[in-house]
């Protein structure tokens, strides 16, 4: 629908809807941009605080795969006028919470009567304009690092319908309350900034979609190993038990087509690379020489990152998974 609108020109957007990027970035001076995004969506996991961390996790992550730093946020509420309004407070609690680990001050909001819940932030941020993470800059030869294990979506489908074994449960709580914001700081440090070309979040789109985004602004190829892509516990389980969320299925209609699969890859992976994420990590394209000192790095503060694949010339199939 963006595509069909007329279109702004301001020198000062530095990256706009045109890539299909994870936030806007507005030039404010020539040290400073103002990085700003906006997510909201209906609960993924039974407990009210626990589903106010996501969602705070979920919007605060776009800014860290610009390469930002957020500093502010308003609270988006759609909310049941008859349900109990301490749900609410510990939604806010939980999201509130997450914020100040992030160092994010909410500053405001707005909240709407809604049959359904729905909860959310838009988020600013800053960036300097010369140090953007865009998906747009992987080059060709770069090593491919994801630092979050797949398959929230499929779970989270299993916790709706009541099926979800604890286990499940916890892995993918444990992966969709922990900010990218370790990871953030890493990346854009001193010692692998320069090395780091481009960046994303994988999250509803799934990995496949959002490495589709990547390939495309970049105007390259991205090769794949299955043998490397890290899933949540359970995840699998929950494919193979039919525990589909809609938005899977979505995925695979929408950005199938410009993947190959090898013959050898099962079906249920195949459906967790389209898992659309809640809360994910991010997907980093970095010189080849410096990706296994960076999953290191990454390693030792706790952050699960793998390295998974590789940028290469662009062909046909824009992806492949081997």
């Amino acid at each position: 629908m963006l595509g069909k609108l007329a279109r702004q020109h301001d020198p000062n957007v530095l990256v706009g809807f045109q890539t299909a990027d994870d936030a806007g970035v507005y030039k404010i001076s020539a040290e400073l941009a103002l990085v700003q995004t906006v997510d909201f969506f209906t609960p993924v996991v039974d407990d009210p605080y626990t589903f106010g961390q996501i969602a705070a996790v979920n919007a605060l992550s776009d800014v860290y795969a610009m390469g930002g730093r957020p500093i502010s946020a308003l609270a988006m509420v759609c909310f049941p006028e008859k349900d109990d309004l301490a749900i609410l407070e510990q939604i806010l609690a939980g999201g509130l919470s997450k914020m100040v680990e992030a160092g994010c001050t909410v500053i405001g909001g707005h909240s709407i009567r809604d049959p359904e819940i729905k909860f959310g932030y838009a988020v600013t941020g800053h960036v300097h304009p010369e140090r953007i993470l865009a998906n747009s800059g992987a080059k060709i030869g770069d090593a491919l690092i994801l630092t979050k294990p797949l398959g929230t979506g499929v779970i989270s489908t299993a916790i709706k319908r009541g099926e979800a074994k604890q286990e499940w449960i916890d892995a993918a709580t444990l992966s969709m309350t922990a900010l990218n914001k370790v990871t953030a700081e890493v990346i854009t440090g001193a010692k692998f900034q320069p090395s780091v070309h481009a960046a994303t979040d994988i999250t509803g789109f799934g990995l496949i979609g959002h490495a589709r985004e990547m390939a495309l602004a970049s105007n390259v190829s991205l090769r794949i190993d299955s043998a490397k892509i890290p899933a949540l516990s359970g995840a699998l389980e929950c494919i193979r038990k039919g525990f589909i969320p809609g938005g899977l299925n979505s995925n695979i209609d929408f950005a199938a087509c410009i993947a190959e699969f090898a013959p050898t890859i099962s079906p249920d992976l195949y459906k967790l690379c389209f898992d659309p994420q809640t809360a994910g990590g991010l997907f980093i394209s970095i010189a080849a020489t410096e990706a296994d000192s960076l999953v290191s790095a990454l390693n030792d503060v706790a952050v699960p990152a793998v390295r998974i694949g590789e940028v290469v010339s662009k062909t046909e199939p824009l992806i492949s998974v081997m």
